[in-house]
């Protein structure tokens, strides 16, 4: 795992890559690769690659990156893990054509894999990646981000070339760019608490998408592709009982934490005490000879918003034998942390659990782990969340033949009422147009508010303009290729292509590698996702019961009480703090951003948080940190 930047220069008169701001670019992002550092400029100097080390796999010096091919012709700086890189290496080794440099270094061999099948390679890698590689002979940059969007990559393209990076902030290492806000990514931004790609907050700077890559050529043509999405592959399940079903599920899972147990130095777990975590540590923990170290962030008993889940962390360690680590996050330490945050975050990525994933990971480094396995995925693919039981009730009742016109003033009497901006008029409006009433998992405003937020230049700007602009290709795609067109298969797919890779994997990325930690996802394993979205609506969802054939599938492999307890989910007492210190501190930031720039009205906010909306401010909150940050400084 790494950090990655470069350069490309399309005018070929221009000055040459500068080393000054490759290193520049490269050394802000020290704590993605404390282990080394590379940089390599082409002979005619318009091209220019860096790198930051974190040593995972092949310790050696030979695998230092920027790394070569033999030929001179390809060079890449990769940022991932591939899981099977010694089958492919075998694969590459029986051609007889390939001389290897390095012991088992995965980057050598996408190198080699990209000489000998092109960019098709891409279908032979399970793993997560994000890399760029010049070929020289073709005079071409490739950008490339992995199936499921674990990895980030983010780019510039403008008449001078493009500036590529891990993270946001190596790009703006270069003092020419521009730092202005997109005004369309901001609209979105309050209804996802992301960005989706391939915008970014910043109005010049992009994010490739999951599962895509970017070509560009020295003379400045651009193509791009989406190479792999799930609906391509994914087909109904064989006709099985549900036993069976539940059986390949482990089976699958076994595989895919077996795997992501590849590596050179100390791998461990992120444990919360539900049933994701905790099946990741029990098989993990098959076949170890020595105790796995298992990591866990509990609050203090006075604080009534979120449940206590150590005691099911506990057990769960307790039962596999774990040498169980835990780190009690107070109201100081997120206070402490939100310079840090915001710098990590690049630009906002609005859930507060970015602050506990942050202290989890810097509680594994201090303990001597650098891989982590997380649970992130289970509830995506099996439906975990009671929120998307109630979503899956609208959708039904949604799809009843009630006339248009019977909807329509039903909502014309809600707004009367003064209830327009409420959830629920939010979803009536979307049935009316047409549309599903989900549109993901994390929602922070409804369409009204968010028109009651923005100030009036912006209200105007948008007025009739709503998300489901950003939601729209997704679902073009879904009613495309979709083998199953349930809502439940509708709400996978999209949490698969939006909330995941831009919210809750860049949470895990950020905040993890902050803290010099790898985190790896089993339930994302690409081939585990395709099998569990072959699964219908019938069998992920028979009843009412959430996650039903995975609680099957590992029912006896953790204990029964993690099974069956209410789902939490890992959770900051965000409404707790908020009546204290960090509410205070909200306030006033977010009375100064208002006085200050024209995005939001400071009356609106004002009554925000005036009404408890401790979890909505702070999305707010967030942006305003990160405007003053990252825009204004």
């Amino acid at each position: 795992m790494c950090g990655i930047a470069g350069l490309l220069n399309f005018d070929a008169a221009r000055s040459a890559v500068s080393d000054n701001l490759l290193a520049a670019m490269r050394d802000t992002m020290a704590h993605r690769g404390p282990d080394g550092v590379g940089l390599w400029r082409s002979p005619d100097g318009r091209v220019g690659l860096a790198h930051r080390r974190l040593a995972i796999i092949d310790l050696s010096e030979a695998a230092l990156q920027p790394m070569h091919a033999a030929d001179g012709r390809l060079t890449i700086v990769y940022n991932g893990e591939i899981y099977n890189h010694a089958e492919i290496r075998k694969e590459l080794s029986a051609l007889g054509k390939y001389a290897w440099k390095t012991d088992h270094s995965d980057t050598e061999m996408v190198l080699h894999a990209f000489a000998e099948w092109g960019i098709d390679c891409l279908h032979r890698f399970r793993g997560m990646f994000a890399f760029a590689l010049w070929d020289s002979r073709d005079k071409a940059l490739w950008l490339v981000r992995d199936r499921i969007g674990i990895k980030p990559l983010y780019y510039a393209l403008d008449e001078r070339g493009v500036a590529f990076a891990s993270e946001i902030k190596a790009i703006l290492a270069d003092p020419s760019r521009r730092r202005a806000v997109d005004d369309e990514a901001l609209y979105h931004y309050l209804s996802f608490l992301t960005t989706p790609a391939p915008k970014t907050l910043f109005k010049d700077i992009a994010k490739l998408p999951a599962g895509s890559w970017l070509r560009i050529g020295a003379d400045g043509k651009v193509a791009q592709q989406r190479w792999w999405d799930v609906l391509d592959h994914a087909r109904p399940a064989p006709a099985q009982t549900e036993a069976a079903l539940a059986e390949q599920v482990l089976h699958e899972l076994r595989v895919a934490v077996r795997l992501r147990k590849v590596s050179d130095v100390p791998v461990g777990v992120f444990l919360s005490g539900g049933i994701d975590s905790s099946t990741n540590l029990a098989l993990f923990s098959e076949g170890e000879d020595s105790r796995v170290k298992a990591f866990s962030i509990g609050f203090p008993s006075d604080q009534a918003s979120v449940a206590d889940e150590m005691p099911y962390a506990r057990m769960i360690a307790g039962k596999v034998g774990a040498e169980h680590h835990i780190f009690e996050l107070t109201q100081q330490h997120l206070l402490d942390f939100l310079p840090r945050m915001v710098e990590l975050q690049d630009e906002p990525i609005a859930d507060p659990v970015c602050v506990p994933v942050y202290y989890v990971s810097k509680l594994a480094r201090d303990n001597g782990v650098i891989v982590a396995q997380v649970g992130e995925g289970a509830d995506e693919l099996f439906c975990g969340y009671p929120y998307w039981r109630a979503m899956l009730d609208l959708e039904r009742a949604n799809a009843l033949p009630v006339p248009r016109a019977l909807k329509s003033a039903g909502l014309a009497l809600l707004r009367l009422a003064g209830l327009g901006d409420r959830t629920y008029s939010e979803r009536l409006r979307r049935g009316i147009a047409g549309q599903p009433v989900f549109w993901g998992g994390a929602e922070a405003f409804t369409e009204a508010e968010k028109q009651a937020l923005l100030s009036p230049a912006l209200r105007q700007r948008f007025a009739g303009f709503t998300s489901w602009e950003a939601i729209a290709p997704i679902r073009r795609r879904f009613e495309e290729a979709a083998w199953e067109k349930s809502p439940l298969a509708w709400m996978s797919y999209l949490d698969l292509n939006l909330r995941l890779p831009e919210l809750l994997l860049m949470r895990v990325d950020k905040m993890s590698m902050g803290a010099s930690v790898e985190a790896r996802v089993p339930f994302l394993d690409h081939r585990f996702v395709t099998f569990a979205m072959g699964l219908p609506q019938s069998v992920r969802l028979p009843g009412s019961e959430l996650k039903h054939v995975l609680k099957r599938a590992v029912r006896g492999l953790i204990p029964d009480a993690i099974i069956d307890r209410r789902k939490q989910g890992f959770a900051v007492p965000i409404r707790d703090w908020v009546q204290d210190r960090l509410g205070a501190e909200m306030r006033e930031t977010l009375r100064k951003f208002c006085a200050e720039t024209e995005f939001f009205d400071w009356p609106a906010v004002d009554s925000l948080l005036a009404r408890g909306r401790g979890p909505q401010a702070w999305y707010l909150f967030n942006f305003a940190l990160w405007h003053r940050r990252f825009v204004a400084a």
